[in-house]
């Protein structure tokens, strides 16, 4: 009848709107940008950054299996990865022919291969990644960009990311995370550690798969987190997220200045919030622990 397809008509608009408004916010509670890449608050950003001449660095680890995800990582960079940009890849890896023959770039782009030395194994590398970070930063790249991004390798652009992202310190919200409430969030909790986070600290709970800023804030970053970790490895400590949660601890006490939406860091995963676009997509084959429970003290997801 006209009237049940009226009522239909009515409530397929009020799923629509109520979808539409989930995605509405905008601003964090310290007043700093929540980044969705279609909305009119993210056409401003970009327009503010229009008419700066920048110069944005993308940081990537490729270390042993990994070399398999680097080529889609670039070619995809290369279509979606602030487009129009001037952007230097800095690749970290300890198998610089992985890279041969070598990708090819567009105008204003290039790539600097770093070679380093690193033992194999996932939970080693992300022990020691914040110390190359910083050491890379304080090599050349504080003198070559103004902006420098961190992403994994096992990741894949798959629409664009625009000048939306820049800010002096970007992180990203953790998909399996947004809209949780904040007992959820597997911050660290052995008080011994120096990445512990008290019941009444933290408002989201970020991932390290995507996150930059400048330069400067960057190095600050990079050269804190490596020292907390140092710290506990010295005391025979592991903290349960690993680098993450060095990384979250650190986002407490200097709040980003600008946030990013799931959008820019998504998996598929039950877990995983719904976005409207996804725009950095996770490609590695990974042992998802539950986020809501501990188990055996860790709450991450590792690479078979």
């Amino acid at each position: 009848s006209c009237e049940s397809d009226n009522v239909l008509s009515y409530c397929m608009i009020l799923v629509a709107t109520i979808f539409k408004n989930e995605f509405e916010e905008v601003v964090t509670p310290w007043g700093a940008p929540l980044v969705w890449g279609d909305s009119r608050h993210s056409a401003s950003r970009r327009a503010k950054f229009a008419q700066r001449e920048m110069r944005i660095g993308l940081l990537a680890f490729v270390v042993g299996t990994y070399a398999q995800f680097i080529r889609r990582f670039l070619y995809s960079a290369e279509t979606y990865f602030l487009p129009g940009q001037v952007v230097t890849y800095y690749i970290l890896t300890d198998n610089p022919r992985s890279l041969d023959p070598p990708v090819k770039l567009g105008p204003e782009r290039e790539m600097k291969v770093v070679s380093i030395v690193e033992l194999p194994g996932w939970e080693r590398l992300a022990h020691r990644r914040m110390t190359l970070l910083g050491d890379a930063i304080r090599g050349s790249i504080d003198n070559e960009t103004d902006y420098i991004f961190c992403a994994d390798v096992d990741q894949e652009f798959v629409a664009p990311v625009r000048a939306e992202i820049l800010g002096d310190l970007v992180a990203t919200l953790h998909p399996e995370l947004y809209g949780m409430p904040r007992n959820a969030f597997p911050y660290e909790d052995d008080e011994g550690s120096s990445a512990y986070v008290e019941e009444d600290e933290g408002d989201f709970y970020y991932t390290s798969e995507f996150y930059g800023g400048a330069v400067s804030e960057m190095y600050k970053l990079a050269r804190a987190c490596s020292l907390l970790i140092l710290q506990d490895h010295a005391d025979g400590i592991t903290a349960r997220g690993l680098e993450e949660s060095y990384l979250n601890r650190y986002l407490i006490d200097h709040r980003p200045t600008c946030v990013l939406s799931p959008e820019y860091s998504w998996w598929d995963s039950d877990l995983s919030a719904q976005v409207p676009v996804h725009r950095l997509l996770s490609l590695g084959s990974f042992v998802r622990v539950n986020v809501f429970e501990n188990v055996s003290g860790c709450t991450e997801c590792f690479p078979l």
